[in-house]
């Protein structure tokens, strides 16, 4: 298929990069992908995230440390005590938006918690978890690999972001965009669409409403997500606050339907682009976590969720 995003499964240590339209016709065609030979860069985060910041706060930052061509015709590592201790769907946020920093694709070295989420598929190949996570080391970068460029940042002190103009790269904190009016919020995607992702904006929602004027629209990334949903009641708590619920889509992440916005909309969405045009033509979008998102759609404007302390 060809998706820009398809690194997303780089979440689980596997080199994955996207192709284009004209890259997939060669591949239909001719039966060949023909890539450069990518270097390597490697993020080193550590610290402990402040309770409110997730993945996509994480993201946000790191592309706007080294810009939307930093890591050009690179795989992009992510590795240190932060990435340790993300879930498999933060690690799929994180490597996701690899390409939005020109990334070839992002990884993420597997680990135990990579085999407990994969288990139901490869339970057969292995006779435990352990000898699963042995095999799986050998995807690992060798002590000695070398790095284009290597980048060590602490995140203990980081707080939630978002976007500001029309590319990844430009980021302010959500405090400094407090007040920022928005007409529609946008929950989903191939990013920030998946269970982890409702159960935090549920949480936000919950016995709330949308601000008058703002239209708000939730989309389970998959069919197994929504169910999930539902029976978890997360998809009532999205109806009794005022979204709209669709079908797992694209939709708005691209302007195809399901919230394209009008000339001189803004909607806070927790997509990864927010391209001119992107969800509409005249359209603003800024980029932001499903927490900062529902926070956002109870205030009719842009601010921090009550999970942020």
């Amino acid at each position: 298929m060809g998706d820009s995003h398809t690194c997303t499964h780089g979440a689980f240590g596997a080199f994955a990069a996207g192709v284009g339209t004209t890259d997939l016709e060669v591949g239909i065609l001719k039966g060949v992908c023909s890539f450069r030979e990518p270097k390597s860069i490697k993020f080193v985060l550590n610290g402990t995230l402040k309770p409110g910041v997730y993945a996509k706060d994480v993201i946000l930052f790191l592309i706007n440390k080294i810009g939307v061509n930093g890591a050009t015709n690179c795989v992009v590592e992510f590795t240190g005590p932060v990435i340790d201790n993300f879930d498999m769907e933060s690690r799929m946020t994180l490597c996701n938006m690899a390409v939005e920093a020109g990334g070839t694709s992002g990884i993420c070295y597997p680990d135990i918690k990579t085999v407990d989420y994969l288990w139901e598929f490869i339970k057969d190949d292995y006779k435990t978890k352990e000898d699963a996570v042995a095999d799986y080391a050998k995807w690992r970068s060798d002590d000695d690999a070398e790095y284009e460029k290597v980048y060590t940042y602490d995140l203990s002190d980081l707080e939630p972001v978002c976007t500001v103009g029309y590319k990844p790269d430009q980021m302010k904190k959500v405090s400094e965009m407090k007040g920022t009016k928005v007409d529609q919020v946008y929950i989903g995607s191939c990013t920030n669409g998946r269970i982890s992702d409702l159960r935090v904006a549920a949480q936000v929602l919950k016995g709330h409403h949308l601000a008058d004027g703002v239209r708000g629209i939730v989309s389970p990334a998959t069919p197994k997500i929504f169910k999930m949903a539902v029976d978890e009641g997360i998809i009532n708590i999205f109806l009794e606050a005022g979204f709209c619920v669709t079908n797992p889509t694209c939709g708005a992440c691209l302007g195809m339907s399901n919230g394209v916005l009008a000339e001189g909309e803004v909607c806070a969405s927790t997509t990864n682009r927010n391209f001119n045009g992107r969800m509409g033509k005249g359209g603003m979008v800024h980029l932001m976590s499903p927490a900062t998102a529902a926070a956002t759609a109870i205030a009719g404007t842009i601010t921090n969720s009550e999970l942020y302390k």
